[in-house]
């Protein structure tokens, strides 16, 4: 599969992955923004990838797109790529946790089943990435963890930091020097209804901190 594709296209399918996790279609609108081009190329991308004598989506104007099983392992392939890349950059080669995104995104395209194994295997198959998020099994299966967002917490409750965004280079160095860090407790202090504004202390991290909805929304936590 991977070898009859464009990298573009393996972008598209991606990114409609990503969209795709919370249940609802992915817009046009939002794939245009995710992917930095105009609105009338997703548009005609989509209805090419639809109408292939093997759709790889499935799409109707107005009602948003969804992947079709052949579409879907695909996108899980080059996510597999990308988070296998991720962790080898940071375990092995040493990278910080906010420059490996851009660099897997590179390499995600190119490098063959072969080396994907040897990274896996190197690495001692792992489940999730630097960023805790799940890494799709070799059968391109997803492997699947119960989470929920950090901005569902309520006063009192405590949670283990399970995934943060990987595609935010100023996010991750400052989750990284308040101790948000995926397997790291929180405990919520306080929970404002004005603004959803959470005060988190951090197991092992003082003094304790007020995250926003903004980055609350896009952390994945275990309730314990």
């Amino acid at each position: 599969m991977k070898e009859l594709l464009t990298q573009s296209i393996q972008d598209y399918l991606k990114r409609i992955y990503e969209l795709n996790e919370n249940g609802i279609p992915a817009s046009t609108t939002q794939l245009a923004e995710r992917l930095k081009v105009a609105p009338a190329s997703v548009t005609g991308m989509l209805q090419k990838l639809a109408s292939a004598k093997s759709p790889l989506i499935n799409y109707k104007k107005h009602q948003g797109v969804t992947l079709t099983k052949a579409g879907e392992r695909a996108a899980l392939e080059v996510i597999r790529h990308h988070r296998l890349l991720e962790t080898y950059l940071v375990s092995i080669l040493g990278y910080p946790w906010d420059e490996v995104h851009e660099e897997a995104c590179r390499l995600e395209h190119v490098i063959s089943e072969d080396f994907e194994t040897r990274i896996a295997s190197a690495l001692g198959n792992p489940t999730r990435d630097p960023h805790g998020a799940p890494i799709p099994n070799e059968d391109l299966s997803m492997p699947v963890f119960r989470t929920s967002r950090l901005s569902s917490l309520i006063a009192n409750e405590t949670a283990t930091i399970k995934r943060v965004p990987d595609d935010n280079p100023a996010l991750l160095r400052y989750l990284q020097e308040i101790g948000i860090l995926p397997e790291v407790k929180v405990t919520v202090l306080n929970y404002s209804e004005f603004d959803g504004n959470l005060t988190l202390r951090i197991e092992g991290h003082a003094p304790n901190v007020i995250l926003g909805t903004e980055i609350t929304d896009h952390i994945y936590v275990e309730t314990d």
